[in-house]
């Protein structure tokens, strides 16, 4: 299997953006603004001071900005967060900035900006997006550089790793030993980080931050590209500051009504998402016939199920491979990881043929280090290494989820679908039962948009964590938005499906232009045939 999993699953799971149309005065915040970025509050947060820029590697620029803790007490405590950003390589036509903002919740902006390759432009987004924008990278409160939330200690993220969960049983684990992570992560967080800190982490704050830091660069306003949770912060921000929206995009998109509102319903969707990428694969590999998949010589469904009962009786010793993972065990429930993460994304499909076919001749490493280079496990998953500044995004976006039966109810329709995927997805919101802050001024209105300029929503037919008729009732949902769907398997489309996806995104960033509403674009095509060999 080849070790560039690594930059594969990065490409895999990153997303999201936003620019500027100009380089004008920033627009102090006025009595308005108090009303729809403030609920309850008669003061406007105080314009910021200009960002100061200092340079941090070839091409790059960093700077922190102070921003409110609450903006109902704009004049209170202050935290501070981080930026960076990417220098438009064609200044002269540079535009304005391009903020990103790579989802999750809990991937540092930071980092996406820095992976974009100084010498040959290359990296998420396309060459004449990069000739004209600043990238900018922020990274939100909770999250990487702007103050991270820690639940665990190193110890205890050591521990979880190493569990051994049981894909027969829902949420992996007997309920009560669920019910006490959960309290030894709720307990842990308040350890960890103010109470005050850990109730801000809302994504309307979120948004408010991007109405400072908007300010702090002297943009009077921002174009935004999101994917994956970056399309909850889109439309808070073109929903709270329409008029400072230039353009925008969302890819991959959340339904917004279910995160604001039935959170096991939206994590329900995501499951059978999973399931359903899987499928795919599974056809795929049969219908590309025995001489390109091997694996289950024209059965891989049987085969698979095979494997994982094996994986789960008799676990394989993984060694450390150096800088991808630290070794130990695979079993049944970790190789179903492996699998969520890699059928949900095309390019990992051959390294998930050659993981499984590999794991049955007693070889796990292959599907070992998919699991271990899973950046983040959208909506919940044990394995996520960002899981905490996630868990402690949704908590408090969420709505109150303290009815214990609820999740018990949740859990046994995932059971009773009989799922190869379901068990991981049953119990994944019990932290939240017990999160131990209110979000007081929770936003709950309606996320329209109105008086932004249109959206374009971007949509996968089969996406393993935004299924498309997220995308239809996001569509549906923002004034005026217009929807594009990329055929074919992968969670957002910008970068990785294909020609037509990112020819229509660069056009409504850059010009403003839409394409008609409805317009399909195919997929590039998609393989299951294992990886060669690597010399």
């Amino acid at each position: 299997m080849s070790l560039r999993i690594a930059s594969a699953l990065t490409v895999a799971v990153l997303a999201v953006t936003g620019c500027t149309d100009g380089t004008g005065t920033a627009k102090a915040a006025g009595p308005d603004d108090a009303a729809a970025g403030s609920p309850g509050s008669g003061a406007a947060a105080p314009t910021p001071d200009p960002a100061v820029w200092e340079e941090c590697g070839t091409g790059l620029d960093c700077a922190t900005v102070e921003v409110p803790l609450e903006y109902t007490d704009p004049d209170g405590e202050r935290i501070a967060l981080a930026v960076t950003r990417h220098r438009a390589t064609d200044p002269d036509r540079r535009i304005g900035s391009l903020f990103i903002n790579p989802g999750g919740p809990g991937v540092p902006a930071t980092g996406t900006v820095e992976s974009i390759d100084a010498d040959t432009g290359e990296g998420p987004y396309s060459a004449e997006v990069l000739a004209r924008f600043d990238v900018v990278g922020v990274d939100p409160r909770g999250v990487g550089l702007s103050g991270a939330v820690r639940c665990l200690t190193d110890e205890q993220r050591a521990e979880q790793a190493a569990e051994d969960r049981d894909p027969g049983v829902p949420g992996g684990k007997p309920f009560a030993e669920l019910l006490a992570d959960a309290r030894t992560w709720t307990e842990g967080c308040l350890d960890h980080q103010d109470a005050e800190f850990l109730a801000s982490l809302s994504t309307d704050n979120v948004a408010r931050d991007l109405d400072q830091v908007r300010a702090a660069l002297g943009e009077d306003r921002i174009t935004f590209y999101g994917a994956s949770y970056g399309t909850v912060v889109g439309p808070m921000y073109a929903t709270l500051f329409p008029d400072r929206v230039r353009r925008m995009v969302i890819d991959g998109p959340v339904d917004t009504e279910l995160w604001q509102n039935d959170a096991l319903r939206l994590l329900d969707d995501v499951a059978r998402s999973n399931e359903e990428t899987l499928d795919a694969w599974f056809a795929t590999c049969r219908e590309e016939g025995v001489a390109v998949c091997p694996f289950g010589d024209g059965a891989p469904e049987d085969a698979f199920d095979a494997l994982i009962t094996e994986l789960e009786a008799a676990p394989l010793e993984v060694p450390p491979v150096e800088g991808l993972t630290p070794g130990g065990t695979l079993d049944g429930a970790t190789a179903l990881e492996a699998v969520r993460a890699a059928a949900g994304a095309p390019v990992l499909w051959p390294a998930l043929t050659s993981g499984l076919l590999a794991a049955q001749q007693g070889e796990g490493t292959g599907l070992h280090v998919i699991a271990a280079l899973v950046p983040v496990a959208p909506f919940g998953g044990p394995f996520a290494t960002l899981q905490e500044p996630h868990t402690g995004v949704r908590c408090v976006d969420w709505p109150e989820l303290d009815d214990l039966a609820e999740h018990h109810a949740a859990a046994e329709e995932i059971a009773e679908r009989g799922e190869r995927l379901g068990s991981r997805a049953a119990y994944s919101a019990l932290t939240c039962a017990l999160w131990p802050v209110e979000n007081e001024d929770r936003v709950t209105r309606e996320l329209t948009g109105a008086g932004a300029p249109p959206i374009l929503v971007v949509g996968g037919r089969l996406d393993n964590v935004s299924p498309h008729h997220w995308a239809e009732a996001m569509a549906q949902r923002l004034e005026g938005a217009v929807l594009l769907t990329r055929e074919g398997v992968g969670h957002t489309a910008y970068g990785s499906g294909g020609e037509c996806v990112d020819t229509a995104v660069d056009a409504a960033l850059i010009d403003g232009v839409l394409p008609a509403d409805g317009t399909v674009c195919e997929a590039p095509p998609a393989t299951t045939r294992p990886q060669a060999p690597q010399p």
